[in-house]
């Protein structure tokens, strides 16, 4: 099966590819992909988006994702506007930055990751898989691994930062991990089904 990843984000591509490196999947990552403009209200709308227009650019069927951070004590914020939280040309550390100052003498840290992953076929149809990871923000970065918010979200299951995980370690427990985990079962249901005649 050839995937096109409907992303510029080495760091996306990196985690991607080798989570699913184990499947007989080919992941195409060298093509030259147009901007799809993410204005979606949720994550699934972003997601479906990329995957619609890159599948049609490509030809091949395409795995798209959006991710974003929610924080309890800023309303969900980030969220949606994850990439962009400190302005449409933010870098990881503007964003990071922007999370520990509006964070500040905030009692409850409570956030979780989410990611929505989609995959569309040119026949049309189209598979959507979600992860969610649990955790809190720290008051200041810990940890010198992974990209994005990673050295600010404390994974309560694993007591460390994603940015003190490898990247084999933060696979087993992202949201981007399940999210691809999930999305793995359903690409076998559905072989299954066109196997099967359904």
């Amino acid at each position: 099966m050839k995937l096109v990843l409907a992303t510029h984000n080495k760091d996306k591509i990196s985690e991607i590819t080798s989570a699913v490196e184990s499947l007989d999947i080919e992941v195409v990552t060298d093509l030259e992909l147009p901007d799809v403009i993410e204005d979606g209200e949720t994550l699934v709308e972003n997601s479906l988006k990329k995957a619609r227009e890159i599948c049609e650019f490509t030809g091949h069927a395409t795995l798209a994702d959006d991710t974003g951070l929610e924080i309890d004590a800023l309303d969900g914020a980030p969220g949606v506007y994850s990439a962009r939280f400190s302005g449409e040309n933010a870098t990881y550390s503007d964003n990071v930055n922007k999370v520990i100052s509006e964070m500040k003498g905030k009692e409850n840290r409570k956030a979780v990751f989410k990611t929505v992953m989609s995959i569309v076929f040119p026949s049309g149809k189209e598979l959507i898989a979600e992860g969610a990871t649990h955790g809190s923000i720290t008051e200041d970065i810990v940890g010198e691994k992974g990209f994005g918010y990673d050295p600010v979200f404390f994974v309560d299951e694993r007591n460390k930062t994603y940015a003190e995980m490898d990247m084999a370690e933060k696979n087993e427990c992202s949201h981007r991990g399940k999210a691809l985990r999930e999305m793995q079962k359903l690409i076998t249901m559905d072989l299954k089904s066109s196997i099967n005649g359904n």
